[in-house]
């Protein structure tokens, strides 16, 4: 099995860099008081907040964090109301990009969002306009352990998904959005430990970025956005290798 991962590109720097500055707090309570609004605050009849509140634990959210975000959700304590939005453009180089927001102005974000992309070389387009090129599917990331990619791979299989990018480190389990329920059932109850879960934008192509000096301009234009308070994800279907990825992260 293999593709395009974007966990080894990205994930694994933006994780560590989110949690530095407490912003994977802050995303993540967000989409917990959104769950919570839509669905109820009870985790148990609310799998979007069940979710959530995993993604929040395995960064060691503080309960009282979740707690909190919950209660605004649910009207319990006085909150702002968040709107999801989503937006698509192309970075430098024609590269593809989605990315979800959550924001309580929506008027503000965009007008930030149309600035930046003009400023960092890229264009904002139209909803729909790049979202050709990218499937919708549940990811899995879990710590691999003492696993070896052969093991991993029973498991895989076994789950009901389709896909397996190992690392390593952490590794990822990609399935359709239909057995996204059951995979994450499937994985949980192995006792794995998951990092996170969510579905996400998976590029069905990629274009692949072979020079530093590229690689840093496609890496600045996607860390300005996933920098931004209101984003939440950024997706985009840039393959830099692994060596000009080391070499540009260092220089």
């Amino acid at each position: 099995m293999s593709g395009h991962s974007k966990w080894a590109n990205i994930k694994h720097k933006k994780a560590a860099t989110d949690a530095k500055r407490g912003k994977v707090f802050t995303r993540i309570g967000k989409e917990i008081t959104i769950a919570a609004r839509e669905g109820g605050g009870d985790p148990d009849a609310n799998p979007r907040l069940r979710l959530a509140i995993q993604n929040g634990k395995a960064v060691n959210m503080p309960n009282e964090n979740i707690k909190r975000a919950i209660q605004k959700g649910t009207g319990e304590i006085e909150g702002v109301t968040y709107e999801e939005i989503r937006y698509e453009g192309y970075a430098p180089l024609g590269i593809a990009v989605i990315m979800d927001t959550v924001t309580d102005n929506k008027n503000r974000t965009y007008a930030e969002i149309r600035s930046q992309f003009g400023k960092l070389g890229g264009n904002l387009g139209e909803n729909n306009s790049v979202a050709w090129n990218f499937d919708r599917k549940g990811i899995i990331n879990i710590k691999t352990n003492a696993f070896s990619e052969d093991d991993l791979l029973e498991h895989v299989l076994d789950s009901g998904a389709e896909d397996l990018q190992f690392n390593e480190e952490v590794s990822q389990v990609i399935c359709e959005m239909s057995e996204f329920g059951n995979c994450n059932t499937y994985f949980d109850d192995a006792k794995f430990e998951v990092v996170e879960s969510q579905l996400e934008y998976v590029p069905k192509d990629t274009i692949k970025i072979d020079t530093v000096k590229d690689a840093h301009k496609i890496l600045k234009f996607i860390e300005h956005f996933e920098d931004h308070e209101d984003v939440q994800n950024v997706y985009s279907n840039y393959d830099i290798p692994d060596d000009i990825m080391e070499k540009a992260m260092v220089e």
